[in-house]
């Protein structure tokens, strides 16, 4: 998988100082084991998209922030994500063998290795927002936030139900409650960290929340839509697996032009909850089309 310019110039010039920032938090000390370290590494350098982070990034940035206060809690979004992609990719939840263009982590190392390294990442990212994140109180709320969204309730739990629903009759609320959370938790959470380090006021606050929210069903609806459709060397991972395992899907359930047709109608609403910023938020309005429009 390449993922050489895929956003707007404004946009992509904040990946490489994600990258470098990821690096800086991947120096292990002597007490960390070698073969731990290298799937780490392994795992949360591989190339990708980096949307996540680059939605802090940017809501600090429309809301009045500086880019570099943020930089801490961008990476720890990216360490959590990379973390459930590690235990997703594992033979007991989708037994997956290719992420991002190559071996997924059990695969390269072995699966108590990534076992571990997902397990690490965790912790990284907590540690990253309570040294960096300043002051104290946003810190706390970042942390408690992030938190918050990885949890049983978000996250996990959507991963669980996720699991749970495969092979299984559903309708559409359960398919949307599932990826809100499973999907949907942690894109809105990076808009949150974001403007809860520039100190947006609850308007703004609440102008991202509900563009976070229908930005993470869009992105899922199109990620069903990919393993549908996509091909697997510009994805970087299989192609076609969903239906062979019985997964709750969008085109499953009401087909792949109505489901085209729901996420774009669920892109526009989150370009149009952006109102209150005006011209400000034109980068998250070239991320919603992003998601509509990427094929990997």
């Amino acid at each position: 998988m390449t993922t050489s310019t895929l956003f707007p110039p404004a946009i992509e010039a904040y990946r490489s100082r994600i990258d470098a920032e990821l690096q800086s938090y991947t120096r292990f000390d002597s007490d960390c084991p070698a073969k731990l370290a290298e799937a780490i590494r392994y795992c949360l350098l591989a190339p990708g998209k980096r949307l996540r982070p680059l939605l802090v990034l940017v809501a600090t940035e429309i809301c009045g922030g500086a880019i570099e206060a943020a930089l801490p809690a961008a990476c720890a979004v990216e360490m959590i994500h990379n973390y459930s992609l590690v235990h997703d990719d594992l033979p007991a939840m989708d037994d997956d063998d290719l992420r991002r263009g190559r071996a997924t982590c059990h695969v390269a190392f072995d699966e108590a290795t990534a076992v571990l390294a997902g397990d690490a990442l965790i912790p990284m990212a907590f540690k990253i927002l309570a040294q960096h994140i300043q002051p104290a109180d946003v810190a706390i709320k970042c942390v408690a936030a992030l938190a918050d969204a990885a949890g049983p309730s978000q996250l996990v739990g959507g991963q669980a139900d996720d699991l749970g629903f495969q092979f299984a009759e559903a309708d559409l609320v359960t398919l949307e409650r599932i990826h809100q959370r499973k999907t949907g938790a942690l894109i809105s959470v990076s808009l949150h960290l974001g403007a809860l380090i520039a100190g947006a006021d609850p308007e703004k606050l609440q102008s991202l929340t509900e563009y976070g929210k229908h930005l993470g069903l869009a992105f899922q609806i199109v990620d069903d839509l990919l393993d549908l459709q996509g091909s697997q060397a510009k994805m970087g991972k299989k192609a076609g697996k969903d239906a062979g395992m019985g997964k709750l899907t969008y085109p499953a359930l009401i087909g792949a032009e109505q489901s085209q047709h729901r996420a774009e109608q669920t892109s526009q609403a989150a370009v149009d909850a952006l109102a209150c910023f005006g011209d400000a938020a034109e980068p998250l309005r070239l991320l919603a089309r992003f998601v509509i429009e990427r094929n990997q």
